[in-house]
């Protein structure tokens, strides 16, 4: 059934119009906001209104692609966690759903601390099991629908059907690799479902910006196909320091989100960020290019690539210390560099440990940590270990930054085209150090620790690493 009309002072920019021959199940999906004490607003029933319209002739669901690109704290993520627990329970059989975000470890801090503890504090409490086991979290439901989390990877969704899959944040994503996972496995069942949802992005966010493309075009020549594209934006000729363009792009704006703090938004970032997050809007190439292009980072990988001794070992760790990564780098045999994550986790209480393994494994020329980044609080318990530790500072990190730039835009760097590196890569912007640069996180948009670690492992590498000859392959 129609759920009630509710005032939708805020219209989507661009969006299907409703279908007046179609029964929807968008009122379940906000009995269910309801009860996660997250009543709808008017945008978001509208969203789930449309995009849960039913097929009269054969009682499924019409859309088999949800695009949803709003601008930031609309409240994109409770009506995902609302369209989760219908899928979940409304359907009659078990279903499976599993969520995505920049990273999985992104994923898994949403659907930890914003899932779980919603659905704790519900109304369907006592209707599930949390299981966190690492790499095997799922939200188990008494009728066996499971809410899974997965990585960016080719390889998230494979192995089990899937009815539901979330691609959120996919500004950060680089390429399709998750959605291309994702559709073999929902090949098979009957109603299935992709919710694509994000803040516009930058020229780097490749899959996100072909889904507006097409979206924008889909909605203005053919808006009943079987995918929904929904966005609500300022146009590009908007006045964005003027509150009635706030009103007119920000459906939020008046049910959780006032007008002064978007003004003191306003008045705090800068007026390219701004556009972007509260405008909508995807950021202009001469702001945003990546330090390194993007075809030229798409160029440099090499999936078959290994690195050859002796290695270098690098760590680093995000600002707000949620993230750390380690890095190695290594000579090729036929003479390139190659750089690797070797691990990207939450917290910093495994580094330790992980770098002591890989260390008396692997004999490293270098592990490199820079004595004035966050990482720098390990560097006690790293130095009481029998490694080669190296404290880098201010001059090493913009030497690094800068010869790693060279590796890469001189065809002379290899990656294995790992998710959580290469949207760091893209993501990074410069700061300046002296008259040089290194990379800058206050002006990245995602966790570029693992960035900062690769650079590090290529400067400790190129230090201490002489010719190889008759080099053993290093496998991590």
């Amino acid at each position: 059934m129609s759920s009630p009309d509710s005032p939708l002072t805020c219209p989507p920019r661009f969006a299907p119009p409703p279908h007046p021959g179609r029964e929807t199940l968008g009122a379940q999906v906000g009995k269910v906001a309801q009860a996660l004490g997250t009543p709808l607003m008017p945008w978001q029933q509208h969203v789930a209104d449309v995009a849960m319209e039913v097929d009269p002739d054969t009682g499924l669901l019409v859309y088999r692609e949800v695009v949803l690109t709003v601008p930031r704290q609309s409240g994109k993520t409770t009506l995902i966690l609302a369209f989760a627990v219908h899928r979940a329970m409304g359907f009659g059989v078990s279903q499976r759903i599993t969520y995505t975000a920049q990273t999985r470890n992104d994923a898994r801090k949403k659907w930890e601390d914003d899932h779980v503890t919603a659905l704790n504090a519900s109304l369907f409490a006592g209707q599930y099991r949390v299981r966190k086991n690492n790499g095997n979290e799922a939200i188990i439901w008494r009728n066996g629908s499971m809410h899974t989390i997965n990585s960016t990877t080719e390889k998230a969704g494979h192995g089990a059907t899937l009815d539901l899959g979330f691609i959120d944040e996919a500004f950060a994503q680089v390429d399709s690799r998750v959605e291309q996972a994702m559709r073999p496995a929902m090949i098979t069942r009957p109603q299935p479902q992709i919710v694509v949802s994000s803040t516009a992005g930058t020229p780097a966010s490749v899959f996100l910006n072909g889904k507006v493309d097409r979206g924008r075009e889909r909605t203005l020549d053919d808006p009943q196909r079987a995918s929904a594209y929904f966005e609500w934006s300022a146009p590009d000729d908007a006045d964005l320091s003027n509150p009635a363009t706030w009103l007119a792009c920000m459906p939020a704006l008046g049910h959780t989100v006032t007008l002064d703090a978007v003004a003191a938004e306003h008045d705090s970032m800068e007026a390219a960020e701004f556009a972007r997050a509260y405008g909508n809007r995807r950021a202009a190439s001469d702001a945003y290019d990546p330090v390194i292009p993007v075809g030229v980072w798409a160029s440099l990988a090499d999936l078959d690539s290994r690195l050859a001794d002796p290695v270098a070992f690098a760590v680093d760790v995000s600002p707000d210390r949620s993230m750390a990564a380690i890095a190695a780098a290594g000579r090729r045999e036929d003479g390139r560099i190659h750089a690797e994550i070797v691990e990207h986790r939450q917290g910093t209480a495994w580094v330790v440990n992980r770098v002591e393994e890989l260390a008396h494994r692997w004999g490293p020329c270098s592990v490199v940590v820079d004595g004035s980044s966050p990482a720098a609080s390990l560097l006690p318990a790293l130095e009481e270990l029998d490694i080669p530790i190296d404290v880098t500072g201010a001059r090493d990190m913009a030497n690094a930054c800068g010869a790693f730039f060279d590796l890469a835009t001189g065809d002379l760097l290899r990656h294995v085209d790992q998710p959580a590196l290469t949207q760091a890569a893209m993501a990074a912007t410069k700061r300046p150090l002296g008259e040089a640069w290194a990379w800058s996180r206050k002006g990245s948009t995602v966790d570029i620790c693992p960035l900062v670690a690769a650079t590090l492992a290529t400067f400790g590498h190129a230090r201490h690493a002489g010719a190889v000859t008759e080099p053993s392959v290093f496998f991590i």
